[in-house]
């Protein structure tokens, strides 16, 4: 019997763990590791954060599903890995801390034939001072921060109608955040809540963001097709926010917020201030603090992690010029090249570089949007990792055969406003390959018979309708597995 061990139950990890469990049966373990003991459907946390949603809508109980699935679930944040086990045992660990009940905060250890680290970003809210919850601004990265963003936003809304003008700023809150598709998301649904009261007239709402232009969306832009003809997401999304009344600031890294005020620094050096009454800025992420150690107990973090926190994978991580980048560069298979019985999958492995061009101000401060791999891209690598287990388990082989690159994958993203059957509108893009390759497409960098976009109600609906099958997926309901990822 395997024990292959999860670290982490969001898309990337809920999707290995399942796909782990129906392929291997009883004949082997599969055990999950995380400190929450929710799912939650991230994508629809900005329906929770305009009140459309509640909690319960986007999230379940964990452990009533792995418990109907045979999986073992340990309410825990994983602590330290131990590759090459401890001295009288060659038997790799990893050391937890409970974070639930009576055992909360005492440690424990669960020993794996197979790790799969799917802990997923630390939402680095301390990398600028005064953001997130516990500062001056909202976020809608979690569901109760999505509640409590609600309920601010709620006060803004109250007070316009009594005739008091509001200034939302909406965006990213770190120099080199990424999930601009949220923000710029989540300032669409706010807009659009605003018109519905017709209470335009109260509100002013800037996007501020640390793209160098509207709709780079941390892969460099896009070229897509729209209504037969070829245009930029930077057209696209400029349009989008004109049609809704946002003003935007570009080439913007926030880097310290004050109540009511956000500071920051654009590319030609100059620090402003954008004054505000209501705030939603995505944090800069961070891998999840994790060490590592030998059998000696000497620290090897360095050598399975990067500065970062994210884990190195089958990438090239080789430091080149931005022009000598290659969609080549990107892993495929995730496995740990210290560790071959290692893998990282989702948000938790260290990308090789960003997608889009860095750059810095004149002062010498980084101002660029990082990689996204989120959502479906994760759900995709999440299930790559599992087939290549189950293969080495299957089939007592050491290779895997079954590959994602972000370099050979593409993606589907729906940025919808409002909420129901005949009220919004979603802005459809599909993108292919994520990563651009302009040695296979060198007029584009990607192919535009699978890149295109086109806005409308359709698209809502195919929102709504992709909300309620993933939960359905993620609960394992019968026929789970034919829901593709």
């Amino acid at each position: 019997m395997k024990k292959i061990v999860v670290l982490g139950a969001g898309i990337a990890g809920h999707t290995t763990s399942l796909l782990l469990k129906r392929k291997l049966g009883r004949d082997h373990q599969v055990i999950v590791v995380s400190p929450h003991d929710r799912y939650q459907w991230i994508p629809s946390n900005i329906w929770v954060g305009i009140g459309q949603m509640t909690a319960k809508q986007v999230s379940f109980p964990l452990e009533p599903v792995y418990r109907r699935k045979g999986i073992q679930f340990i309410q825990g944040k994983a602590m330290s890995i131990h590759p090459e086990g401890e001295p009288g045992s060659d038997i790799p660990f990893v050391e937890f801390e409970y974070t639930n009940g009576d055992k909360s905060g005492l440690r424990g250890k669960v020993e794996y034939d197979y790790l799969v680290n799917a802990t997923g970003p630390k939402l680095n809210y301390a990398a600028t001072e005064g953001l997130g919850p516990k500062g001056f601004t909202n976020s809608v990265c979690t569901y109760p921060h999505a509640e409590e963003a609600w309920l601010n936003l709620q006060k803004s809304l109250d007070k316009m109608a009594k005739g008091e003008k509001q200034r939302f700023l909406i965006g990213t809150g770190h120099p080199t955040a990424t999930c601009q598709g949220a923000a710029f998301e989540y300032a669409l649904n706010v807009a659009f809540e605003i018109s519905k009261r017709k209470l335009n007239h109260m509100a002013e709402i800037t996007w501020i963001t640390n793209e160098n232009e509207v709709g780079d969306f941390g892969m460099g832009g896009a070229f897509i097709k729209k209504g037969g003809y070829v245009t930029s997401t930077r057209v696209f999304a400029e349009s989008i926010l004109a049609e809704y009344g946002i003003r935007w600031i570009t080439k913007a890294g926030i880097i310290k917020i004050e109540e009511g005020k956000a500071h920051y620094e654009t590319l030609d050096g100059e620090q402003h201030v954008q004054e505000f009454d209501f705030a939603m800025l995505i944090p800069s992420f961070a891998g999840a603090g994790m060490k590592a150690f030998d059998r000696k107990g000497e620290d090897i973090t360095s050598k399975l992690f990067a500065p970062s926190g994210f884990m190195k994978v089958d990438a090239d991580y080789t430091s080149r010029p931005y022009a000598e980048w290659s969609a080549d560069d990107w892993p495929s298979t995730y496995e740990c090249p210290a560790y071959q019985n290692i893998f990282a999958a989702g948000i938790a492995f260290a990308v090789p570089h960003p997608i889009s061009q860095p750059r810095s101000s004149k002062s010498g401060l980084a101002i660029f949007p990082t990689a996204p791999r989120t959502g479906m891209p994760s759900g995709v690598i999440g299930k790559i990792v599992a087939l290549n287990i189950i293969n080495r388990i299957k089939n007592n082989r050491n290779d895997s055969p079954h590959k994602a690159s972000m370099a050979r994958m593409g993606a589907a993203c729906i940025i919808s406003s409002g909420y129901g059957i005949r009220d919004g509108m979603a802005a459809s893009m599909t993108v292919f390959p994520i990563v651009p390759d302009f040695k296979r497409y060198p007029d584009w960098g990607r192919d535009l018979n699978y890149t295109i976009g086109e806005p409308g109600l359709a698209g809502h609906w195919v929102k709504l309708l992709l909300h309620y099958l993933f939960i359905y997926k993620a609960k394992a309901k019968p026929f789970w597995f034919l829901i593709p990822e």
